[in-house]
């Protein structure tokens, strides 16, 4: 397909099998994955027209899984020699904008936008591994993978919906409306199985090429994955750096309740038509109990676990 020519695009998009997110925004499914409709030609273009650099880190997820949060603690690692913890862009600037999206920013304003930033140039995506461009994989660039207890990211994803500014077409009032949608992995950027499956085996498969991260880890011991996360990035924490509390520095500017706190965060619309106030509900750990039914928490975790089967990838039920 040649996304120069219009008429071949459409036709193309046309042809697309289609389908709506939980909140009745329309959805197309390319690559067995569900895009947004409004994003399906900066998912192609990102496809056929990014070139990875060596020194390249992409961040990468499914909505809701801890995303804002990881593209703050990498920027925030990556660039530690040029912004001490009081001086950084973070205070002014949201995460989204320092680490734009490929497929719903970048790619989505020009085909072939101004990628010539200082390097390392750290970028982010949602799409699947098996779905990234052919010079992501062939490069040495690093790619970092977070992943959150899918009961945490379907709820968590639930309420971000509700908060979309523009695009959605029914308002929901209960998740008890979207969760035959749920159960068959009809998402943005879903199935979650495929988007955690294909980084979990690429881990396992390249560890020096992807870090896969847990949510869970991450609440539960921030230092510690902060040092895996500098370790793998090339970008390792000194033993005077340690000593200093560097760590613990960046770990508090980063943290959900000072970055939720910021004017920034609290103002303003992201260009995917969601409030910049609405990547900061609680980011907290079991808030999936609070929401969804026993019955309808044990058959989504039937299904989580019969799709992870065998992977060796698993959540706990409860934390």
């Amino acid at each position: 397909m040649e996304t120069a020519n219009e008429d071949s695009f459409q036709e193309f998009v046309l042809n697309l099998p289609r389908g709506k997110d939980w909140d009745g925004a329309p959805l197309l499914l390319y690559n067995d994955t569900w895009y947004p409709a409004y994003c399906i030609r900066g998912v192609v273009s990102f496809q056929q027209n990014f070139r990875a650099q060596a020194t390249d880190i992409i961040v990468a997820s499914l909505p809701k899984s801890g995303t804002t949060w990881l593209k703050a603690l990498i920027f925030s690692v990556v660039n530690r020699d040029r912004y001490s913890p009081k001086e950084s862009p973070l205070i002014t600037t949201p995460p989204h904008e320092l680490v734009p999206f490929f497929e719903n920013d970048l790619y989505l304003k020009s085909q072939n936008p101004n990628l010539d930033f200082p390097p390392p140039r750290i970028l982010a995506c949602h799409a699947h591994y098996t779905s990234l461009p052919q010079s992501i994989g062939d490069s040495n660039c690093k790619i970092v993978y977070i992943c959150r207890n899918p009961l945490d990211q379907v709820v968590s994803y639930f309420h971000f919906l509700r908060n979309r500014v523009s695009g959605s077409t029914k308002p929901l009032s209960s998740i008890d409306e979207c969760f035959e949608s749920i159960c068959s992995g009809v998402q943005s950027h879903g199935p979650f199985w495929n988007s955690m499956l294909s980084y979990w085996k690429a881990s396992l498969e390249r560890p020096n090429k992807v870090l896969f991260l847990k949510y869970e880890d991450l609440k539960e011991d921030i230092i510690l994955n902060l040092k895996r996360l500098a370790e793998f990035s090339g970008f390792p924490f000194t033993e005077e750096e340690e000593k200093d509390g560097v760590i613990e520095e960046i770990s508090r500017l980063c943290s959900f309740d000072n970055l939720k706190d910021l004017e920034v965060n609290r103002n303003g619309v992201h260009s995917s038509g969601f409030s910049n106030s609405a990547f900061f509900r609680k980011g907290e750990v079991g808030d999936w109990g609070n929401h969804l039914t026993p019955s309808m928490a044990e058959r989504f975790w039937k299904i989580v676990e019969e799709k992870l089967d065998g992977s060796g990838l698993t959540f706990k039920l409860s934390q």
